[in-house]
């Protein structure tokens, strides 16, 4: 009953650790603009976000099951921590559209307008996040 409730806030609250780690290495990408031979980074989201939904098949209410047996098909775990960037390639290069003495591939205004575009994204989710969270709040008192 309670995985029901909260399943649409599990899944927006994957989404915000994602957009939050590509915004970090947007962050990144824009601090490196001028280091020479430096590659752009970016993140997959729709792939990261696939895999990071698939990985919650396993017990609910964000309990890990032990096996007992060595024969037994491990069950895993639902902490946040299994949302590490580089995993079945989310962590790619961004494409390179302008090439640059130095071999840098940052392009300052794709970075700027990812970095605005993600930052949206972003607040967006966690609006998503409150009203879920408020329209539970209402439902818990009776109002």
């Amino acid at each position: 009953m309670l995985n029901k409730m909260t399943a649409d806030l599990d899944f927006h609250a994957k989404a915000l650790v994602l957009r939050a780690q590509r915004q970090q290495l947007i962050a990144s990408n824009i601090a490196n603009a001028d280091t020479p031979g430096y590659v752009a980074r970016d993140l997959n989201f729709k792939q990261a976000m696939g895999n990071a939904m698939a990985q919650t098949s396993g017990p609910s209410l964000g309990m890990s099951a032990t096996r007992t047996q060595a024969g037994h098909i491990p069950m895993g775990s639902l902490s946040n921590s299994t949302l590490q960037l580089g995993s079945a390639g989310q962590l790619g290069y961004a494409v390179q559209t302008q090439p640059s003495m130095d071999n840098n591939t940052v392009d300052m205004d794709r970075e700027r307008a990812s970095f605005v575009d993600n930052s949206v994204r972003y607040e967006a989710t966690l609006r998503f996040i409150n009203h879920d969270a408020k329209t539970m709040l209402a439902a818990i008192q009776g109002q």
